[in-house]
């Protein structure tokens, strides 16, 4: 299998001095409050901003005597097709793009906002270029030591770590719906697509179809179960499953599955002579969303390490319902940053590989990108090369990848009626 190349962009080890302590702003507004009363915002690009608490130091501490905290502020991934937008010239319709630019803003006060207004002030800005020639093939440090974000003498300093290090992904694409039984086609590092598996999706139950009309579909009005999606390599041979063990189905009083009472699958993987062991264990719900903002789909996502006689909880996040997003398992921000910004637990790092609990799996493992409620999504998977050592392993994140995105429609509210290709009614067909 050919990876596609992907360059993560990592920034921690941050620390703030300041002359005077800046009193706390907007005191009692905001949410969220940080330990540290100031916080940092961090873009790259055009990308999405991410935030990150600002510890205090002492303002006399110098560089030597500064104890970076070791943690991770933010982590930005980068496609082929992002790497080749920083590496063009400016022009007159795209001015900015070009180099790679890190824009750093320093607040002081609570992190979040009230009545609309951001409940922090403005300490200072700071632009860090980012040379990321390279980066695609090996590591490297762009960025260690303090900076100024702010004007005159009263400025504040920042010390940060920024990293960039190759993170090659195995790249697939669903040809059509997975409720559809379509094949997984691999995207080659030279862009290029070719077939790697074949899904079937079916109801391991045929009780409902025994019903009379009617109860069959009073039932359907209560609960959706019994979903299935089988992962099967070019031969025929099934290498992964995604089962839905437990249903979904509509909390009392209500038309949606609960976070109290989620539905779940279970992934499985060929354990030989035609058995199943369990991988991992998905759990899914709808939340309700707050004033002016729509439901997600909530999840959580738990590794069945043999040997470990419990779950190893890796992700616990939502996606929006209406508009979609991405389901990703990213243990980076897990992995402490040494001085020299290597995560502590990669082999360069000083990290203890007895104590972390979930064997190999380190960094990036795996995104799925899902659609929103009532439209086509057809899932790209992105799964780490580091946790693919065969045709298998790639399977598993398949199959989470297609339990992922059924589980939109499992969520969907119990008034809304679903399509026919998830319908009980269908499963014969489907089989």
């Amino acid at each position: 299998m050919d990876p596609c190349p992907f360059v993560r962009v990592l920034v921690g080890n941050l620390a703030l001095r300041m002359p005077v302590a800046p009193p706390a702003a907007g005191a009692g507004a905001g949410v969220h409050p940080f330990p540290s009363p100031c916080y940092c915002k961090i873009r790259l690009g055009k990308m999405p901003c991410q935030t990150a608490p600002a510890p205090l130091v002492p303002s006399d501490a110098t560089s030597g005597e500064q104890s970076p905290s070791g943690a991770l502020a933010a982590a930005f991934h980068l496609s082929k097709a992002d790497l080749e937008w920083f590496a063009r010239k400016p022009s007159l319709f795209s001015p900015s793009r070009g180099a790679a630019t890190l824009k750093v803003s320093v607040y002081a006060g609570r992190k979040g906002s009230a009545c609309g207004v951001s409940s922090g002030r403005l300490l200072g800005k700071a632009t860090i270029s980012l040379d990321l020639k390279g980066a695609e093939a090996k590591p490297a440090v762009l960025h260690s030591g303090w900076i100024s974000v702010g004007k005159g003498k009263a400025a504040a300093e920042l010390s940060l770590t920024v990293r960039a290090e190759p993170d090659p992904r195995f790249v697939f694409e669903f040809d059509g719906e997975p409720e559809c039984s379509p094949q997984v086609m691999q995207v080659g590092g030279s862009m290029m697509r070719q077939p790697m598996f074949t899904c079937k999706f079916g109801c391991r139950t045929n009780s409902d179809l025994r019903r009379p009309a009617a109860a069959a579909q009073a039932a359907e009005g209560k609960e959706r179960k019994g979903w299935s999606v089988t992962v099967h390599d070019l031969s025929g041979s099934p290498v992964a499953l995604a089962s839905m063990v437990t249903p979904f189905v509509a909390s009392p009083g209500t038309d949606r599955v609960s976070r109290s009472n989620p539905g779940a699958w279970l992934i499985l993987r060929p354990a030989g002579d035609g058995a199943w062991e369990p991988w991992g264990r998905l759990e899914c719900w709808r939340e309700r969303g707050g004033a002016g903002s729509s439901d997600s789909l909530g999840y959580r996502f738990d590794l069945l390490v043999p040997g470990v006689d419990h779950s190893v909880p890796i992700a616990d996040a939502t996606i929006a319902a209406s508009k979609g997003g991405k389901f990703a398992l990213d243990l980076t921000a897990a992995q402490p940053l040494s001085r020299g910004g290597t995560p502590g637990c990669s082999p360069r790092g000083s990290g203890d590989f007895s104590q972390w609990p979930l064997g190999n799996y380190r960094g990036f493992v795996m995104s799925a990108a899902v659609e929103g409620e009532g439209r086509c999504s057809k899932p790209t998977v992105e799964v780490g090369v580091a946790h693919v050592g065969c045709a298998e392993d790639a399977a598993a994140f398949v199959a989470l990848a297609a339990a992922v995105d059924l589980s939109m429609d499992a969520c969907r509210l119990f008034s809304h009626k679903l399509r026919k290709e998830l319908s009980h009614l269908r499963s014969d067909v489907l089989r």
